[in-house]
């Protein structure tokens, strides 16, 4: 008598086990390794999507209506924010000023912080004194410092101008013009920034075989033949990273102008206005959080069409 077939989900845990690694022509132990990883994996990707990819999209849907803070209706208006941006001078504005910022700030302090890294990487004496003197800015938190070079930059007590003043330098005002202003909070943030950037460079001019520069150095090349031929490709990687992230700080500016530019020190109702500041005075001041969240995604469309042009341009040209 022939017994009776058994059903396919009768098959008992480990049955079906190994019939899924047949399938997928793996073995048991690496399918629970697999599994073993992915389960460890999930509540690290609940936190990020109700922390980082929920915000996202929540601010991409409300840009899409009017919605003010405090009034119960809040109606599809669907391109209208978007349309509007491109009418409202202070949006413009603050896109101007923004991307003037990020110009500067990104090639100043690249630049600087590539001469300072070539400079340490050499025989120079006490190199980690000057790394540690450099890199002293970065962990200085953000707030404190903006104090302190607000008080540096004051138009009547300030250090700046009293220094000025032994060459016959009249004071100026280096908070309370939007135009001057703005030059003052680029010099604070290229401080800022600048031994970030050094200490990246630095440590990508190190990880470059010193064969390169023997072999090259037999061939007659020397000085700035070296560096174009040999360093630069070669740091390109993480140049590219440097660039990457300091243009999306740059964009994201804000912290230094809140507290540098807002006060008893800057022109009354006239702070520097940049996108990061006029997206929180649209949406926490007027309470206009759709005009916001427009503002929201067009800098960050922003931020990732540079970023996307930047790997682009770096890649092509290293070809």
């Amino acid at each position: 008598m022939a017994e009776p077939s058994v059903a396919p989900w009768a098959l008992n845990g480990r049955n079906l086990a190994d019939r899924i690694c047949g399938l997928i022509r793996i073995n048991r132990q690496t399918l629970a390794r697999y599994c073993f990883c992915y389960l460890g994996l999930i509540p690290v990707l609940l936190i990020y999507w109700v922390f980082r990819l929920e915000p996202i999209g929540r601010t991409f849907v409300l840009s899409f209506y009017d919605w003010h803070l405090i009034r119960p209706l809040k109606p599809f208006v669907g391109l209208a924010n978007y349309r509007d941006l491109l009418q409202d001078d202070n949006f413009l504005l603050a896109l101007k000023n923004t991307t003037l910022f990020a110009v500067f700030v990104v090639g100043v302090s690249v630049a600087l912080g590539l001469a300072l890294a070539v400079l340490l990487a050499g025989r120079l004496r006490f190199t980690a004194a000057y790394q540690a003197i450099y890199f002293l800015p970065v962990i200085i938190p953000m707030v404190p410092m903006a104090i302190a070079w607000k008080w540096i930059f004051d138009a009547r007590y300030g250090i700046l101008n009293y220094v000025l003043s032994w060459f016959g330098v009249k004071p100026i005002g280096w908070l309370t013009a939007p135009d001057v202003a703005m030059w003052a909070i680029i010099i604070m943030s290229v401080w800022k920034v600048l031994g970030y950037n050094m200490v990246l460079l630095l440590v990508g001019l190190k990880n470059i075989p010193a064969v390169y520069y023997e072999a090259a150095s037999i061939d007659g090349a020397a000085g700035w033949a070296m560096f174009r031929r040999i360093t630069l490709p070669l740091l390109k990687p993480i140049l590219l990273f440097v660039i990457v992230i300091s243009t999306i700080n740059a964009y994201n500016v804000f912290t230094q102008v809140y507290v540098m530019t807002t006060g008893s020190q800057a022109a009354p109702g006239a702070p520097l206005r940049v996108l990061v500041f006029d997206i929180y005075q649209n949406g926490f001041q007027f309470f206009k959080m759709g005009y916001a969240s427009a503002e929201a995604v067009v800098l960050t469309l922003i931020v990732l069409a540079l970023t996307l042009i930047q790997f682009r341009v770096i890649r092509m040209d290293g070809e």
